[in-house]
């Protein structure tokens, strides 16, 4: 692999020459492949494989299956998930196991692989803001959220400053910032040639700016993650100090990283077994207090894309209501039982595919909700004939089977 050669200059006096090596080679060897599993929606998929040291719902995969070909992954029972991110799972352990509930914020979400997380692992009867300026990545975010299945949580499109007229709202914050990617260079070689030191003071300068302005949503003494998938100490630590000084916080220690190779934060492929990526938590200088666990005043002003479980659509003049894939997806005790058709694995296949499927000559009339292994997938409606298919369009499984 061929970098940079001032990237190589920074690890260099980062790591010391002869770790360096090791970091190369690394760099050199096929990336890890793992997914943590949905604990509301326990299968048996990947149970067996090897566990996540700091994550108990992470598997390592001893092989990269075809995940798009597998309805469990499209049913939410797990998401394919880069190992060293889910270490936010242990500083939600430490720092906010039996708690009372928490209004919180994924600031910069998609595609959501942390919004997930942190909604398995907050006290329960949180609430999650699951944020995601870009509207095209949000999209994608709001997908992923739906099919996880917890109702507690909102999607928004919103950039910092536009939560900035609702004051201090969270209990906590998570900020993965937009960073220069180096922790990214095993898996995507484009990320590689996109380097340079200016992007890098550019990130930083960005990172600052999307920090100052949502810090002041965050009341006193709540709790602040702030990550990138960067290894150089602009983007990091320097980060990190900046917002300690500055904005006025305290670091707080993360807790048994350097048993499992971690060093101040930094997750280095050659050490441990994932990507590279960087992780501190912070908590808000003044008096620790809860938020009002008040949705609905936070919306205020925000563009919402997904709110709790999304109601279905009249569809003609009866008032016909076709039910969301929300409601399909939601492990919420309180949803409406549906009539249910077990599929095989080729027809849930070609339902994902969003082509029309003829159920048994047994199967209920109307608004079906169809599953696989038990769990569902979405709605068809089967008029006898034919069951028309109602999985999101834009959803829709296009590799070839």
């Amino acid at each position: 692999m061929i970098l940079p050669e001032d990237f190589s200059r920074m690890m260099k006096e980062l790591l010391g020459e002869e770790e360096f090596q090791l970091f190369l080679k690394a760099l050199d060897e096929e990336p890890v492949c793992s997914a943590r599993l949905n604990r509301r929606k326990p299968s048996e998929r990947f149970q067996d494989e090897e566990c996540v040291a700091w994550c108990e719902k992470g598997r390592y995969l001893k092989e990269r299956p075809q995940f798009t070909l597998d309805p469990l992954m499209h049913a939410g029972c797990y998401y394919v998930q880069e190992a060293s991110s889910m270490f936010v799972s242990h500083l939600l352990k430490v720092y906010a196991r039996g708690e009372e509930p928490m209004m919180c914020l994924d600031l910069c979400a998609a595609p959501g692989g942390k919004s997930t997380l942190l909604l398995d692992f907050l006290p329960e009867g949180s609430w999650l803001f699951a944020n995601e300026p870009i509207r095209q990545r949000a999209s994608i975010l709001k997908e992923n959220i739906v099919k996880w299945g917890n109702p507690n949580v909102t999607v928004t499109s919103n950039y910092a400053r536009d939560f900035q007229p609702l004051g201090p709202v969270f209990d906590l914050i998570l900020c993965d910032a937009p960073c220069s990617g180096e922790g990214m260079f095993r898996k995507d070689a484009d990320s590689i040639g996109e380097w340079s030191m200016s992007n890098v003071m550019m990130c930083q300068k960005r990172q600052r700016e999307i920090i100052r302005d949502i810090w002041d949503n965050l009341h006193d003494g709540g709790l602040f993650i702030y990550s990138t998938c960067t290894y150089n100490h602009y983007e990091d630590e320097d980060n990190v100090r900046w917002i300690a000084e500055e904005l006025g916080a305290d670091i707080l220690p993360l807790y048994d990283e350097k048993s499992w190779g971690v060093v101040d934060g930094h997750f280095y492929p050659h050490r441990t077994k994932g990507e590279g990526f960087f992780v501190a938590i912070l908590q808000k200088e003044g008096e620790s207090r809860r938020c009002s666990l008040d949705a609905k005043k936070v919306q205020k002003n925000l563009h919402v894309l997904l709110n709790g479980i999304e109601p279905g659509r009249v569809v003609d003049r009866k008032g016909t209501v076709e039910p969301s894939q929300s409601e399909a997806m939601t492990v919420d005790e309180n949803k409406k039982e549906w009539p249910k058709v077990e599929l095989s694995l080729s027809d849930a296949l070609q339902y994902l595919r969003g082509e029309s499927l003829v159920l048994n000559a047994d199967a209920p009339r109307g608004y079906v909700l169809l599953t696989y292994e038990g769990y569902p997938l979405g709605f068809c409606k089967n008029i006898g004939s034919r069951a028309n298919n109602l999985y999101p369009a834009e959803w829709r499984i296009k590799k070839k089977l």
